[in-house]
């Protein structure tokens, strides 16, 4: 291995180390916790070589956000893929929607909440948020229904997965009645 490779590889391996750190005290603590100056202190680096991997906590959390991103697609496809039926199928992507967004509220916060300096809907949007979209539009855009269009539907269905995640999160909806809300989702909007 060359000097430069053994660089590079280390570089990288700081900037998941940086990305893993703030992702760990977000979720421990909230992101109002994640500054450089902890992170530093936490990954035991000084702050200008943070700096050198990240102008600052917009791109940090830009940096959790597509990973997250990468993550909830995953999640969404496994889950999926061994549902039988589009009914199951959509019905098993909101729960898993849902779930992703209770289990990772820092990541989802990162994703869907803070500024994180990425672009959505938009020819410049990074990979992993498209292809967390496309994870959702393979289930659903089955069930748009005659006339309608896949993403357009996708974009509703999604929006309403969003609005139920952060509502339920905020204690503004009991969430013993997440499965009844699925259900009624998946009966009314998606018609299946």
């Amino acid at each position: 291995m060359s000097v430069q490779e053994r660089k590079e590889r280390e570089r990288a391996e700081r900037e998941r180390l940086i990305v893993a750190t703030a992702r760990e005290l977000a979720e421990q603590q909230g992101w109002d916790a994640v500054t450089t100056r902890r992170l530093a202190e936490r990954i035991e680096y000084s702050q200008p070589v943070l700096y050198s991997h990240f102008r600052g906590k917009r791109e940090i959390i830009g940096a959790v956000a597509l990973e997250g991103a990468a993550e909830m697609a995953a999640a969404l496809r496994a889950a999926t893929s061994a549902a039988d039926g589009p009914r199951t199928r959509v019905a098993t992507l909101a729960r898993t929607y849902l779930d992703f967004a209770a289990r990772n509220p820092a990541v989802y916060d990162a994703m869907f909440q803070l500024d994180g300096g990425l672009a959505f809907a938009d020819e410049d949007t990074p990979e992993p948020l498209k292809d967390a979209f496309a994870a959702l539009l393979e289930s659903l855009g089955e069930v748009a229904g005659e006339g309608v269009h896949p993403g357009l539907f996708t974009e509703v269905f999604w929006a309403s997965l969003h609005g139920l995640a952060t509502l339920t999160r905020a204690g503004r909806l009991p969430p013993q009645d997440t499965g009844a809300r699925v259900e009624l989702l998946v009966d009314r909007l998606a018609m299946i």
